[in-house]
């Protein structure tokens, strides 16, 4: 073995990490709880809005905050989850998230108004927040460096599978129940996992010794300033026209003057609210690119596959979202694959043929139409199951694999926000996208649509004849006028889907090379002798 395998060997297997007290797979289970919980609350209110809406007297455009309340507070914990772990000590500050995300879901299912709706979303999002790199870090110092792909697929269980399934649960419990379930099941499955958590975790060395440093409250500020303008930018900017709009130009403007600002307060004060020091390391810093790009992916073709299917196939929200579910089955096969062939085979392989499998996907769904039957649909969003946990368990892996124990929760926080911001993101350019190239295919399409059109005209003297019975020639060509333009706007929605759904699978292809600068020894087939 030659000396810079054996120093990369030394780097992948710190020292500092003691062995767990309890099981790991206990410890996985006491965590995951809390990070199932409060990665299905990012998705299981989507198809509630209309009811939420209607029952607190509001406008649908109003009911979007309750998503994006919790987006912005969730996003602004994140990055900071580390110093918070250090200050008030990891088990203490994972117990209070767990106890305020409960009792904030308690007040979601009990809010009278709309405001008050908001605001304990609010507080559900500080509280949900540090949960996801919490239970990334606990699990990266709960295995040995062998057996975290199974940490990791474990992990990814929550992440990937909670927001497949997070819209069929949310559409069965308000057309069965109320909205308000959506947040009060919660509730049981919060205090399951404090009594775990309380039981089962317990701080290592390198958080019961850290310093306890004063709070940087500028760089809070800014943190805070920069990701609730963006995300607000993301969620609004469709709806006020981007850059046409005053309002989201004094955000954007706002947004990149706070970002400069808090990325300079925390490369030169003394203790830093989020370390950038690991961005030196160059796996990390290949990692979080990539998963922000699979971020994009992954959240802009759940958001895009419900509205195909209700939008122009005719489906309802819970037939959707059953349509929807054969991405968990395959989720659920590959991680169960990923977590045994993680050790053995090298992890970039793994992550490049994901990759190459999802933009496959990405690209069968391009190829759909208006006649398709649900198997033509099926088969790419199981195909695109068995990607996603095939990308994320190994890059995660991969990502923190030559990442010193100490910087763990540091490094989480920011990862698990780069996905999410991917995420927002890829919303905002699918959303924007979807709208402005179905204009203009219409735009396009419109354009054929003349007397002198042979297609057009036939098409319109057999509708005109079909609506002519029991009624004049001026109402029946009114009527085949309608049935046409409907079908222009089908058409041309058909079209902007599929150059969406094009766009996700180039996305896809374009990752592939950033996938051979991992270092070769963060692949656990480095570790073999």
């Amino acid at each position: 073995m030659t000396t810079a395998t054996t120093n990369i060997r030394l780097n992948l297997t710190p020292h500092d990490a003691p062995a767990p007290v309890a099981h790991p797979w206990l410890i996985t289970i006491a965590v995951m709880l809390g990070t199932f919980m409060e990665v299905l609350d990012t998705s299981v209110a989507n198809v509630a809005l209309p009811h939420i809406a209607g029952n607190l007297s509001a406008s649908i455009d109003e009911s979007t905050w309750v998503l994006t309340s919790y987006l912005v507070s969730n996003a602004i914990v994140l990055p900071a989850t580390g110093w918070l772990s250090r200050y008030f000590g990891r088990k203490r500050f994972l117990l209070t998230c767990l106890g305020i995300f409960t009792l904030a879901s308690l007040a979601c299912g009990s809010a009278t108004n709309l405001q008050m709706l908001i605001l304990a979303r609010i507080i559900q999002g500080i509280g949900g927040g540090a949960l996801q790199p919490i239970a990334q870090s606990i699990l990266m110092e709960s295995f040995p460096y062998e057996k975290r792909g199974r940490a990791m697929a474990a992990y990814a269980l929550g992440i990937i599978f909670a927001p497949v399934i997070g819209p069929t649960i949310g559409g069965w419990i308000t057309d069965n129940y109320s909205w308000r379930w959506i947040f009060y099941i919660n509730i049981p499955v919060g205090v399951l996992a404090v009594f775990m958590v309380n039981t089962f975790i317990h701080d290592p060395p390198h958080i019961k010794h850290a310093a306890r440093n004063a709070i940087d409250f500028y760089g809070l500020g800014l943190l805070a300033l920069w990701v609730g303008t963006f995300q607000i930018i993301l969620d609004k900017g469709q709806e006020a026209d981007w850059f046409g709009s005053t309002s989201i130009v004094v955000a954007s403007l706002v947004t990149v003057a706070a970002f400069i600002a808090f990325i300079l307060r925390e490369l030169f004060t003394q203790h830093p609210l989020v370390d950038f020091r690991v961005f030196k390391n160059r796996n990390f810093l290949i990692g979080t690119t990539l998963i922000f790009v699979v971020g994009i992916v992954l959240y802009s073709s759940t958001a895009l596959l419900p509205l195909f299917l209700q939008n122009l196939m005719g489906y309802t929200a819970l037939q959707s979202g059953l349509a929807v579910s054969p991405r968990g089955v395959g989720s659920l096969v590959a991680i169960l694959i990923v977590g045994r062939i993680i050790g053995k085979i090298d992890s970039r392989y793994i992550i490049s043929f994901a990759l190459a499998l999802l933009a496959y996907s990405c690209y069968l769904l391009g190829k759909l139409d208006l006649d398709v039957a649900s198997s033509d649909v099926i088969w790419p969003i199981a195909i695109s199951g068995l990607a996603l946990p095939s990308i994320f368990v190994p890059l995660t892996t991969a990502t923190n694999a030559t990442m010193p124990t100490a910087q763990l929760g540091n490094s989480a926080g920011i990862y698990n926000l780069m996905r999410n911001l991917g995420g927002s993101v890829g919303i905002a350019m699918v959303t924007t996208l979807l709208s402005r190239n179905a204009q203009r295919a219409q735009v396009t399409l419109a354009a054929h649509i003349t007397p002198y059109d042979f297609a057009a005209r036939q098409k319109y003297e057999l509708l005109q004849h079909s609506f002519a019975h029991g009624t004049n020639a001026v109402a029946a060509g009114a009527h085949a006028r309608a049935v046409m333009y409907q079908e222009l706007l089908q058409q041309s929605s058909l079209m902007a889907f599929i150059s969406n759904f094009n766009l996700l699978a180039v996305l896809c292809l374009c990752c592939i090379p950033l996938v051979f600068l991992f270092q070769k020894g963060s692949a656990p087939v480095a570790h073999k002798k």
